[in-house]
């Protein structure tokens, strides 16, 4: 793992201020180990929506000092996400998947294979067993992204239709199911093309630093 010039963390923020749950999976590390990248996970939790770059940064201390725990690695992949490096995302989400099954990240490895433009990739991901059981939220996730993919190929009267046939959401996703098609409509529309960013980052970014996880050991795996 490489060296990591570690962020700036004010006094005041504690260790004891992330989920007891998520820092009870950091005990395979030394006690001040993990009191450090505790730290750096409460910092990347604050700042990820407003300051994302500075967020990664913070989750890339902790993967440098904690990266054999799943919590820090999926800190890690939601803060690539954020930034746009969507290869490294994509790794690290995998790497959370093979750590501790969860599908839950699926629709953000979907948007992820999106913004490489594959996708292609997209259509595969919802196709899988995985993106069948998902329910809720992130299945509604999950069609929002494949709408964009459909969108990405041309294939605009099929985007509508995924999003069409979404239901039984609550309001928020109801919000977030119009302004995808109202994107999608002006996709077809090639003058607003070049205007329009087409559907990335559809995919809520969720709280990925209070969340109970498993840990488990694994090699560092090599760069795709």
């Amino acid at each position: 793992m490489r060296r990591v010039e570690a962020p700036e963390i004010p006094e005041e923020i504690l260790a004891s201020e992330l989920d007891p749950d998520a820092r009870g999976r950091l005990r395979t590390l030394s006690k001040d180990n993990a009191d450090d990248v505790a730290r750096h996970l409460v910092m990347a939790g604050r700042l990820i929506d407003d300051d994302p770059e500075r967020a990664y940064r913070h989750a890339q201390v902790a993967l440098a000092r904690g990266g054999r725990v799943d919590i820090v690695r999926e800190a890690a992949a939601i803060t690539a996400y954020a930034t746009g490096r969507y290869a490294e995302a994509l790794r690290e989400f995998r790497t959370v998947v093979r750590l501790n099954g969860t599908i839950e990240h699926l629709p953000l490895m979907a948007d992820c294979e999106r913004g490489l433009g594959r996708p292609a990739r997209v259509l595969e991901l919802a196709a899988s067993p995985e993106a069948a059981s998902l329910i809720g939220d992130p299945k509604t996730e999950l069609q929002i992204v494949v709408a964009g993919a459909r969108a990405d190929m041309g294939e605009y009267d099929a985007a509508l239709h995924a999003l069409d046939s979404i239901s039984g959401v609550n309001a928020d996703m109801v919000d977030r199911v119009s302004a995808a098609r109202a994107l999608v409509v002006e996709m077809m529309d090639p003058s607003a093309v070049s205007e329009t960013e087409p559907l990335r980052g559809t995919a809520d970014i969720p709280d990925a630093f209070d969340e109970e996880v498993f840990v488990y050991d694994l090699e560092d795996e090599p760069d795709e």
